[in-house]
């Protein structure tokens, strides 16, 4: 005989719990069974035992009356007294051991039933929070979906879309609903699966919604605008009566950036169940963040590519926009043999009104003259603000006769605009435009904004309000860019160490012996040519080299000064030219002070020249510039006296060693009497306060015979000693 085969194991909670109620059911049955045999067995012996008494009690009777010798009669009837009081006993001790059994066998029934009864309930339990195998991988196929990309960001709608399709696949639903605060007031956005009927329409549009905006804690009677998409249906739809619905709201984060979403619900005629409706709702969960997340990251995308071309403040295209424009432009009119001129805009004086009214009154002008220069340009041309009050035009295929016409139309217009200010004045501003045409002015891109800016502020020199063409400006164009050459020219010459000092004598004009020498910068050529500081200097100041330049000379010039100490020769004073940099800070009098220590040199013997138009900047930071480098023990001199408006005050208020006279007076002495007068009084003026005078640009000897007769201290001059490299 085959023995049973085992019964198949549970493969899922339901399926255990089956088996195991099934199995204590059994057990109970058999527990019930065992005490209804148990009870049918006790009164059959019950019943036996009975009888069994009944026929002892008889034979004893019997026994009593049968005449037998006593001896004999006696031991019989004990021993059924005997037994019949064993019967007894066990007849007594009968229900006692019935009573016992059927309290153990309930005590135990009840236990099995409590038993069962607790593991129904877990099993219910773990059958409710655990998900089934196939709800987890029916969930991940509708996330594996969401993947943010550029793409979908920028079509979030699309986006949106793709992603339903898969989720109606995995989680069939008719309706979707995707709801959000717009400027205009509330939007949906419904989502029918496949092609629905007129029923499924209503239902949709009219329950449904009121639904939504009740779960949504929104008024009943909200304006919605509804806006309907079809997603495609695996299989067709049928007219849709009663359907359950879920909605999830967004979560009230105050930092949440979700672009106006409200919530979204999912409709189904499918009625699923509790884990299914717990897998879905975490999946609408998701779907809020996704759709939030995808739109407000599409309007900043949007937005960040409207402002890499326009300029936030006035709506016009910006910098960048405009060169890539430019470019493009000059590339088309060079292949089709076209004209476009430039036409570059500035508001006169524009600081005043952000100084007098504030920036917001300032932004308020910027923003109507942008939308002026919008409406009386063409369409086909370009307008741009370049930053602060510049705006630029593009305007195609115009020659420069159009060009001028074009910009006396606008800069008159522009005049004529009345602004108000916050207090309720009226005010006014004007224009100033340089002018520019592709490609008889230039024919580069760098080319023409360079020519249209220089055009803008030769018109600003000409008194603004006017138009400032590439005629006017083709002489300083030029000139800028060999400053801009000289610039590099010089920053390699400091870097190769060929900028160094000439030094021209200072003689004592009482005794005719040499007092001091001045260092003179000279650039080396890399040809051999040498280069005066008059070629240079201007542009040495203006882009900042001051610094490296005073570096430069005063390490030759202390260098050679300890050359000729070396050399036993009487010691002589350095006067030095300091950049208006160094009255900044910028360490060169710092260098020089540890130069000098190095070589054993006493800082009084340099005098360290400063301009007059430098010296008088900024009177109390040249003041106590001067008094803590005198405390190192260096001597200063005034270079240039007397060509400012007020020379006498600032003898009075800078306190100086020497001052040397400006050239220009010294060099007419013998033809003008004004000069001459001038030079001595000037002279005498200084030695009564104590400070030493130097006369420059001594040129003959008649000159330097009449400075001696006047009493000048100390002159200098091609006549008295030129510029040598080295010191004598």
């Amino acid at each position: 005989m085959n023995a049973a085969a085992p019964p198949p194991q549970p493969v899922s909670i339901a399926e255990l719990r089956l088996y195991t109620l099934q199995r204590f059911a059994h057990l109970l049955e058999g527990q019930n069974r065992v005490q209804g045999l148990s009870n049918a067995i006790s009164h059959m012996v019950s019943g036996v035992q009975g009888d069994v008494v009944q026929s002892l009690t008889q034979i004893q009777d019997g026994l009593q009356r049968l005449e037998l010798p006593e001896a004999e009669r006696q031991p019989l009837l004990h021993a059924l007294e005997q037994v019949l009081s064993r019967c007894h006993n066990l007849e007594a001790a009968m229900p006692l051991l019935v009573q016992a059994r059927q309290r153990y066998g309930h005590a135990n029934r009840a236990a099995l039933r409590s038993v069962m009864l607790r593991f129904d309930d877990t099993a219910q339990k773990l059958a409710g929070t655990l998900v089934q195998k196939d709800l987890l991988e029916r969930q991940s196929a509708v996330l594996e979906q969401i993947i943010f990309s550029h793409e979908n960001v920028t079509q979030w709608k699309a986006f949106v879309q793709s992603i339903l399709s898969s989720f109606q696949s995995v989680f069939p639903f008719q309706f979707f609903y995707i709801a959000f605060i717009e400027a205009h007031g509330l939007a949906l956005k419904l989502y029918y699966v496949g092609h629905p009927s007129e029923e499924n329409k209503h239902l949709a549009r009219q329950r449904l919604v009121q639904q939504m905006l009740r779960e949504l804690k929104l008024p009943p009677d909200s304006a919605v605008d509804i806006e309907e998409f079809e997603i495609e249906a695996l299989e067709a739809q049928q007219t849709v009566l009663e359907v359950e619905m879920i909605t999830v709201a967004v979560p009230e984060i105050e930092s949440l950036n979700l672009a106006g979403l409200l919530g979204v619900a999912y409709a189904s005629s499918s009625h699923p169940g509790p884990q299914e409706l717990a897998i879905i709702r975490s999946i609408l969960a998701v779907m809020v963040m996704v759709v939030g997340s995808s739109k407000a990251l599409g309007r900043t995308l949007s937005e960040l590519e409207y402002y890499s071309s326009h300029d936030p403040l006035t709506g016009l295209h910006n910098r960048r926009y405009f060169s890539e424009m430019l470019e493009y432009e000059v590339g088309r009119s060079e292949r089709h043999g076209h004209e476009f001129s430039l036409l570059m805009l500035d508001l006169d004086d524009f600081k005043d009104v952000n100084d007098t009214w504030g920036h917001p009154c300032g932004d308020q002008v910027l923003r109507h003259i942008a939308e002026s220069l919008r409406a009386q340009t063409r369409k086909g041309d370009l307008t741009a603000r370049l930053g602060g009050d510049e705006f630029i035009l593009l305007l195609t295929e115009t020659g420069s006769a159009g060009a001028k016409v074009a910009a006396e139309k606008l800069r008159s217009h522009l005049k004529e605009i009345r602004f108000n200010a916050p207090d309720g004045k009226a005010f006014h501003v004007t224009t100033s435009v340089g002018v520019i045409t592709f490609p008889h002015d230039a024919n580069t891109v760098t080319d023409l904004m360079s020519g249209v800016d220089m055009g803008l502020y030769r018109a600003k020199e000409q008194g603004k309000d006017g138009i400032g063409t590439m005629t006017s400006v083709l002489a300083q164009l030029h000139s800028n860019r060999q400053t801009r050459d000289l610039v590099e020219k010089l920053r390699q010459a400091l870097k190769e160490d060929r900028i160094r000092p000439f030094f021209q004598p200072i003689l004592d004009a009482r005794s005719g012996e040499l007092f001091a020498y001045e260092t003179l910068a000279r650039l080396h050529e890399p040809d051999g040519r040498t280069v005066s500081a008059g070629a240079f200097i201007e542009t040495v100041e203006k882009y900042g080299l001051g610094r490296e330049l005073d570096r430069a000379v005063v390490g030759h010039a202390l260098r050679a000064l300890k050359a000729r100490i070396d050399a036993g020769l009487p010691p002589v004073k350095l006067f030095i030219n300091l950049s208006v940099q160094e009255l900044q800070g910028r360490g060169v009098i710092g260098y020089a002070e540890h130069l000098c220590a190095e070589l054993g040199i006493a800082p009084s013997t340099l005098v360290f020249e400063l301009l007059e138009r430098d010296a008088i900047g900024d009177m109390a930071h040249t003041r106590s510039f001067l008094s803590a480098l005198r405390d190192k023990g260096f001597l200063f001199a005034l270079d240039d006296f007397g060509s400012g408006y007020n020379s006498f005050h600032y003898l009075r208020e800078l306190s100086f060693d020497f001052v040397k006279i400006d050239g220009a007076f010294v060099r007419n002495i013998l033809n003008s009497h004004i000069d001459r007068s001038l030079v001595r009084n000037l002279t005498h003026l200084c030695q009564d306060i104590g400070i030493r005078v130097v006369a420059e640009f001594v040129e003959s000897e008649p000159l330097w015979q009449a400075l001696r007769d006047m009493g000048m201290d100390y002159a200098q001059g091609y006549h008295l000693g030129l510029p040598t490299p080295n010191m004598p």
